[in-house]
């Protein structure tokens, strides 16, 4: 049963932990809504050539995968990385041709692995962690609660995008 409270889960510290309550809580909508699909709707691509529910959800674990190496890190993708997550985080044709053909376990699994990395390095992060800063190359800061705090974002705008793809399935 999901959990409509955002409360400082333990053991982390009072912030990170209602960062993780959060991070914790839109998962568990995410997966509700994923809840059973098969593998035809999960490769299902709109008419539009938009993105398939699958290249949604890998697309969700790329992006906190990103996020890990950026916060935890300090640093962007390597070689080996970019090559198993670059069709995931770039989306669009590439991704419409290769990511199908997975059941929904797989990416279940692909997103319940990164959350679990992502949960063991928050567990060893207090507070004032969160107010970190560092800039991007064009020069412009963000802080460390920023970054998860588009993890997210970036989950909650593409699981929208699933309930639009859900919907169209059913007509």
């Amino acid at each position: 049963m999901i959990d409509y409270r955002i409360v400082a889960l333990e053991p982390y510290d009072q912030k990170v932990g209602e960062l993780v309550s959060m991070l914790e809580h839109t998962r568990g909508v995410t997966l509700e809504e994923v809840r059973d699909l098969s593998i035809d709707e999960l490769d299902e691509v709109p008419e539009d050539e938009g993105n398939s529910i699958g290249a949604l959800l890998l697309h969700m674990a790329a992006i906190e995968f990103v996020h890990q190496l950026i916060s935890f890190e300090k640093r962007d993708v390597n070689e080996e990385e970019w090559k198993e997550w670059k069709v995931a985080l770039q989306l669009g044709e590439e991704a419409r041709n290769s990511i199908k053909g997975n059941p929904l376990s797989y990416y279940l699994k692909t997103l319940n692995d990164v959350r679990e990395n992502t949960l063991k390095y928050l567990s060893d992060k207090q507070d004032d962690w969160l107010l970190e800063e560092d800039q991007w190359g064009n020069g412009a800061a963000y802080n460390q609660r920023y970054l998860w705090f588009h993890v997210f974002e970036d989950e909650i705008n593409h699981r929208g995008q699933i309930r639009v793809l859900k919907r169209r399935l059913r007509t």
